[in-house]
């Protein structure tokens, strides 16, 4: 039987390693956590991820999650730019980061063993395998092990990896009633997003602009539209983190036996809500070609199909992240107008 060891226990390590398990290997899961599970955040999970957990026998994912009710974009004075509908959007569905992570874990079988609390020091291959701190090897490896990911740091030294983007992000869970669709408002130098998780409560997330490690409160927020300033009230705990991306261009996600997956190949920044779900996408795309050819050629498929998908990802995340946090008032402006006149073109060609 091949085995692989998969490290990194987050979204895109455990779907990799129910894809793994799918093939009929036999993975090991190493997570330098004491224990397994995933941050106190909502996740918005697209049609792709979604069919691709389904393709890999996740079950519950449309059942613990809600689908996304009409919303769109607004001014800090509650004003509407555009709806979403408007826009010709896709909706995606929206769950507990928590409760996809646990929907995931469930489908391990006696095929996947974990091992928390393990820290990856050194990591060597051959020509037959990958060997882990001269005490686990396997056929294969893969890394998911997150935005600094210490096994790309090991395989290309000379990367400059992780790149910030110049904003930082604060997140968290309201416990309030509301009759809101959510969505964005986008004001200058900030944005604040919600959106309804199953459970009822809200998912928020806000961004400002500021030097890299500043500790701060989203203060700024307090002053928008209803129902802003009750978010952040009702939300028991708030999490802050700068926001990082990988510099381009990406390496590449092979090197021999061992595989780049998720933030460790190509971390985004969150604006257009696709960085998880790409994980999880890499994690299908793993398990289809190793299914369907040999281990050299599956690994290269892999990184001719993910690569340039996930490279105009992470452009576009980032150009996208870099209108939404301008701060130039007159490009502020422009930019709300044009939001505003593409939503009534492309409602106006549906119509027709």
């Amino acid at each position: 039987m091949s085995t692989a060891i998969v490290v990194g226990a987050g979204i895109g390590g455990v779907t990799a390693a129910v894809a793994l398990q799918r093939c009929g290997w036999q993975v090991t899961v190493l997570e330098r956590a004491p224990e397994l599970g995933e941050v106190g955040a909502g996740i918005s999970v697209w049609p792709s991820a979604v069919a691709v957990l389904e393709e890999l026998g996740v079950k519950g994912v449309e059942k613990a999650s809600v689908q996304s009710r009409p919303a769109g974009m607004r001014r800090p004075d509650g004003r509407w730019v555009v709806g979403a509908p408007d826009l010709g959007m896709e909706l995606p569905v929206m769950i507990h980061r928590a409760q996809l992570h646990d929907l995931i874990t469930a489908e391990f079988g006696p095929a996947v063993t974990v091992r928390t609390g393990y820290d990856v020091r050194t990591i060597t291959q051959d020509a037959g395998g990958v060997t882990v701190n001269d005490d686990l090897r396997a056929d294969l490896l893969v890394a998911a092990d997150g935005i600094r990911s210490a096994v790309r740091s090991a395989l290309y030294p000379q990367y400059k990896g992780p790149r910030y983007s110049g904003f930082t992000a604060y997140r968290g869970i309201a416990d309030v009633d509301l009759d809101d669709g959510g969505g964005e408002t986008w004001g200058r130098g900030q944005l604040f997003g919600f959106a309804r998780l199953i459970d009822g409560r809200f998912y928020w997330y806000g961004t400002a602009n500021q030097p890299a490690g500043t500790t701060s409160e989203p203060s700024v927020f307090e002053s928008w539209h209803d129902p802003i300033p009750r978010l952040i009230a009702g939300s028991e705990k708030i999490l802050q983190n700068d926001i990082y991306d990988l510099t381009l261009p990406l390496v590449p996600f092979v090197q021999g036996r061992v595989v780049l997956l998720g933030d460790a190949a190509h971390a985004m920044t969150p604006n257009l809500g696709r960085g998880a779900c790409s994980a999880i996408e890499d994690a299908g795309a793993l398990g289809r070609h190793l299914t369907s050819a040999t281990l050299q050629t599956a690994l290269a498929a892999y990184d001719a199909e993910r690569r340039p998908a996930t490279t105009k990802l992470v452009k576009r995340s980032r150009g996208l992240g870099r209108l939404a946090q301008t701060a130039n008032p007159i490009v502020c402006t422009v930019r709300d107008g044009l939001f505003a006149v593409g939503g009534k073109l492309v409602a106006l060609r549906a119509r027709k």
